[in-house]
This record gives C-alpha cells, sequence and structure tokens, in this order.
C-alpha cells in the first residue's frame, strides 16, 4: 500500500507540474517562418495565398484570432483594418487567419476587416506549425507574427487579450525599416 501511495503521490506531482508549467505559445523570433499555401478572402472574394509571395512584397504581419464574429475577434479586426495605412506606409501586409470556413471568412473580410486586408483559413497543418491551436478544441489562439521580408520570425505576440496586438506590430514592422 505504501508503495501505491508514493506511485501515485508522483504521478500527481508530475501532472500538477506538467499543468503549471507555461506553453510554449509560439515560434520563436529569428525562426523561419512555415511557408503556406491556402485559401482566403479579400473583401468578400476569395484568392489564393501562397506566404512566399507575399513575403516577395515585403514584411507580413500574420495575425491568428480565434473564431470569426466574436467580440474580441471583431474589435482586432477592426483595430488591424484602422491601421491599414499605417502597415502599408510601413511597406507591411497584414494577414488575418483562422480555422472558419471560407464563407465564413468572405463575410468577415468585409463586415470586420472592411475591405482593407485578407482573412485565410488555417488548416491543420498551419496551426500545427505555427504553434497556435487552443488546448482541446479545434480554433486558433490569438498569436501575432511580424515575418521579415528574408522569411524569419522578427516579433511574436501571443495574448488572448487582443489590444496589444496590433501596436506591437505596427512597432516591429516600423523597426524593420531602421
Amino acid at each position: 500500500m505504501r508503495n501505491l501511495s508514493a506511485l501515485f503521490l508522483a504521478a500527481a506531482t508530475l501532472a500538477a507540474t506538467t499543468l503549471a508549467a507555461p506553453a510554449t505559445a509560439a515560434l520563436s523570433v529569428g525562426a523561419k517562418a512555415p511557408d503556406f499555401e491556402t485559401t482566403g478572402a479579400i473583401a468578400g472574394k476569395p484568392f489564393k495565398l501562397h506566404l512566399a509571395d507575399q513575403l516577395r512584397k515585403g514584411p507580413v504581419v500574420l495575425y491568428f484570432f480565434p473564431k470569426a464574429f466574436t467580440s474580441g475577434c471583431t474589435a482586432e479586426a477592426h483595430a488591424f483594418s484602422d491601421a491599414t495605412a499605417k502597415f502599408k506606409k510601413a511597406g507591411a501586409r497584414v494577414i488575418g487567419m483562422s480555422a472558419d470556413d471560407l464563407p465564413t471568412l468572405q463575410k468577415f473580410s468585409v463586415e470586420a476587416c472592411r475591405n482593407a486586408f485578407p482573412v485565410a483559413s488555417a488548416s491543420p497543418a498551419v496551426i500545427k506549425a505555427y504553434d497556435v491551436k487552443l488546448p482541446h478544441i479545434d480554433m486558433t489562439n490569438r498569436t501575432s507574427y511580424v515575418i521579415a521580408r528574408d522569411g524569419r520570425i522578427a516579433m511574436v505576440h501571443s495574448e488572448m487579450d487582443w489590444k496589444d496586438h496590433v501596436a506591437k506590430s505596427l512597432a516591429a514592422v516600423e523597426a524593420l525599416k531602421h
């Protein structure tokens, strides 16, 4: 019985330690951004998105959001929409990513993104490659990446509160110019 109690205590301690440990939330700065191809929408129109093609035009802000038309995701899309001119002036493109289907993203690109930037479907492979899966549910967490033109991660901000994503992404894009 004593060995069973010790075994149970060891297992409970391991479980508690694992649950208390911080999750690896994202790729690290300097890592090569995984390339991908997917479908998306801008201004309600479907299009094919290839990250490598986007990077040929300059830095990319790739921001993952959990679910279209939820309050935080809609507010974040509005904030990125409002800042689109600043990102363009800094030479960057903004692309929103979620696990939503294409018809949902077509509507979201008009109503929440205000036709200002594309949103695209994040496949399970993309979600895994960018380490943005919410535990126990088929949605992404809220993580923004700034990817430099050379394909390297220049900035990562992983926080479920949407409020700092635009400002931190814009500051990182502007820092790339210097």
